[in-house]
C-alpha cells in the first residue's frame, strides 16, 4: 500500500460498509448496560429456561445470550457445559484441526499499547526474505500440518499486498488451506490474494469498545476501527472460505467483549453464509512492554466459550497457544474445534532466525504432541479437511 492508496483510505475510512452500520459507536455502552441490569434482575430460573429452549432444539434469543454469558448463569456451568459439549460433537464430530501460524514480518507501524510488536518498541525486527518463507514453511510441512496461516504485523509498506500473495502463491502446492492473518486490506486486494491461493481471513477486532480502542490505538492505520470492524465483510464479499473473528480479552469490560463478537459473528453467518466462520477469545498476555495483564478466571472464561457455543453452534472455536495445555485439552473436550501445534509466533522462528516473539506461549507442545493429546481424549486430529482443488 502506497500513500496515495494509504490516503484513499482516510477519505473513506469504510468503503462499502458492513459490521459498522449495525453496530455504532454507542452499542458497546448500551451492551454494558444491559449486561449490569441483567446481573441486577436475571435468576437461575431464566438461565434454567435459556438452557431448555437449546436443548428443545431452539436457538437463543439475544437475550438468552446476555443471560449465559453473564455472571448470573455461574451455578448451572456444568449444564451449560454439558449442552455446549452435544452440540460441538453434532455439528463437528469427534474431530479437532490442527494449524500452524507463520509469522512474514514483526514490523509495525501501529502504536499498540498491548502489543509486542508495536512501532516504538525495542524488538529484533525482521521481515522474510522469499526464501526463509519457504524454509520455515519446509518446516510446518514436514511435520504433518497442512492448514497454515500466514501473519503479519501493521506494516503495508514493508509487507505490501504482492509480497502476501507471492508468499501464497509459493506456498499453496504444499498446504491445502492459506489464510492470512494481516492488516486490513481493501475487497479488491482481498479478491487477488484469493486467486494467489488464500482461502481464509482472520481479523480480531481486539476490542468492540470504542473509547478503550482509542485509548490502545495510538499511532498507524489500526487506529481507524471502523475500517477494522468492516474488514470481514470486505473478504466475505471477495470470496473468502472462511472468516475469522476474535476479541483480546483484558482490554475492556470482558462480559460486553463476549456479546459483541458473539453479535458480529451472528451477523456474518447471516450475510457470508457461503463462508464458514470461527471465532477466536484470547487472553491478553504478557508481551514486549506489556507487563500489566489484567486477570480473567478460568471459570468466567469458560463461561464465555460456553455462551457462544450455545448462541453460535455452528462457528469453530479456535483456542490459543497462550493457554496452558491442561486447559486447552480441557476445552478440547468441550467445544474447541481448532488449535495450533508447535506454534512459534516470531518470524523465522521455525527454521531458527532471530526475532522477538509477538507474545509469550503457554502450551510449547510440539504438532506430534498435540496430536497424541487430542488423540489422548478421544478425538482425532485432523491435518486438512478438504481437498485443494476445491480452491
Amino acid at each position: 500500500m502506497n500513500r496515495e492508496e494509504e490516503a484513499e483510505i482516510y477519505r473513506d475510512r469504510m468503503g462499502k460498509p458492513g459490521f459498522s452500520l449495525v453496530f455504532d459507536p454507542s452499542e458497546f455502552g448500551r451492551i454494558r448496560a444491559k449486561i449490569r441490569h441483567i446481573e441486577e434482575t436475571a435468576t437461575t430460573e431464566q438461565v434454567e429456561a435459556a438452557l431448555l429452549s437449546v436443548e428443545s432444539g431452539h436457538a437463543l434469543s439475544e437475550e438468552q445470550f446476555y443471560v449465559l454469558a453473564s455472571k448470573v448463569a455461574d451455578p448451572l456451568l456444568e449444564e451449560m457445559a454439558v449442552l455446549a459439549r452435544n452440540i460441538t460433537l453434532q455439528r463437528f464430530g469427534r474431530t479437532i484441526l490442527l494449524y500452524s501460524p507463520l509469522y512474514l514480518s514483526n514490523v509495525c507501524y501501529s502504536k499498540c499499547t498491548y502489543c509486542g510488536f508495536g512501532f516504538g518498541n525495542d524488538i529484533r525486527r525482521r521481515t522474510l526474505t522469499p526464501e526463509e518463507i519457504v524454509a520455515d514453511a519446509e518446516v510446518i510441512h514436514a511435520q504433518g500440518i497442512r492448514h497454515i496461516l500466514l501473519l503479519t504485523g501493521e506494516a503495508y509498506r514493508e509487507t505490501p499486498v504482492q509480497y502476501i500473495g507471492d508468499a501464497a502463491e509459493a506456498l499453496r502446492s504444499k498446504f491445502s488451506s492459506i489464510g492470512i492473518e494481516v492488516y486490513p486490506l481493501k475487497e479488491k486486494d482481498y479478491a487477488y490474494l484469493r486467486e494467489r491461493g488464500v482461502d481464509g481471513l482472520t481479523v480480531y477486532q481486539e476490542t468492540y469498545d470504542p473509547e478503550r480502542y482509542k485509548e490502545v490505538h495510538l499511532k498507524g492505520m489500526k487506529a481507524l476501527m471502523n475500517w477494522r470492524l468492516d474488514c470481514a465483510d470486505r473478504g466475505g464479499r471477495a470470496g473468502m472460505r472462511r472468516l475469522a473473528i476474535g476479541a483480546l480479552l483484558g482490554l475492556s469490560d470482558p462480559t460486553a467483549e463476549v456479546i459483541s463478537l458473539g453479535l458480529h459473528g451472528r451477523y456474518l453467518l447471516k450475510n457470508y453464509w457461503q463462508s464458514q466462520l470461527s471465532l477466536s477469545l484470547p487472553r491478553l498476555r504478557p508481551a514486549a512492554g506489556v507487563t500489566d495483564v489484567p486477570h480473567i478466571a478460568d471459570r468466567q472464561y469458560v463461561r464465555y466459550w460456553l455462551a457462544l457455543r450455545l448462541f453460535l453452534p455452528d462457528a469453530g472455536f479456535a483456542l490459543s497457544s497462550r493457554e496452558s495445555a491442561a486447559f486447552r485439552d480441557h476445552m478440547m473436550q468441550i467445544c474447541i474445534t481448532q488449535v495450533s501445534g508447535g506454534a512459534r509466533t516470531e518470524p523465522g522462528g521455525y527454521s531458527g532466525l532471530e526475532a522477538t516473539e509477538q507474545f509469550s506461549r503457554d502450551d510449547t507442545r510440539s504438532v506430534a504432541e498435540m496430536a497424541r493429546a487430542i488423540e489422548a481424549i478421544g478425538k482425532e486430529p485432523v491435518f486438512t479437511d478438504w481437498a485443494p482443488l476445491l480452491k
